[in-house]
């Protein structure tokens, strides 16, 4: 696929999640490549939402869906419970499904925890894909089985080779937004 398919699926954040209806499972990519511009843009989209789940392993940056102000609109259901959610996991306004990272990928791709849209972040695409860079965990599971998957192609994540590789076809919508690549704070 060349890069034509890529230049005629870009779009503005909000036209990407405008896809995502009531009742949605939505996975958020995970750790330092969590798409912050596109959870923000899930977030702006939230008031329009009821009963709509967003799942994720450890994340670093916000989790507004996980804030009071969403409920009814947003649940989370944490699969790690990192500090971003940990509050709300406690106060019973998100939710908690404990399980070994090793099988995400299996519950994904058997259909035991389907997911209807995928929210990750990107390399730009070169030779026909792109790379999912630092988060190479179980995005790739998600991007075979999601019925839709939105990429935030950031110039910043870096380009990592073998199974971190998404073809371009396999991308429903492209949004560019270049951002830091989030880090983890080192402790004392």
């Amino acid at each position: 696929m060349g890069n034509d398919s890529f230049l005629d699926r870009r779009m503005a954040a909000a036209e990407a999640v405008a896809r995502i209806r009531s009742g949605m499972r939505v996975l958020i990519g995970s750790g330092a490549a969590e798409p912050q511009h596109l959870v923000e843009a899930l977030a702006a989209k939230a008031p329009e939402l009821a009963d709509t789940e967003v799942v994720h392993l450890l994340t670093l940056g916000t989790a507004p869906y996980a804030q009071a102000r969403f409920e009814g609109h947003l649940r989370h259901n944490a699969l790690f419970i990192g500090p971003n959610v940990r509050e709300a996991v406690r106060k019973g306004t998100a939710d908690y499904t404990p399980c070994f990272l090793s099988e995400v990928p299996a519950l994904l791709r058997s259909g035991r925890l389907p997911i209807d849209a995928a929210l990750i972040q990107v390399s730009p695409p070169e030779d026909g894909a792109c790379s999912l860079g630092v988060a190479v965990d179980i995005l790739k599971a998600a991007v075979e089985t999601a019925p839709y998957v939105v990429a935030q192609v950031n110039p910043r994540m870096p380009r990592t080779a073998g199974e971190s590789l998404v073809r371009l076809d396999e991308i429903d919508a492209f949004v560019e937004k270049e951002e830091d690549i989030l880090e983890l704070p080192a402790s004392e």
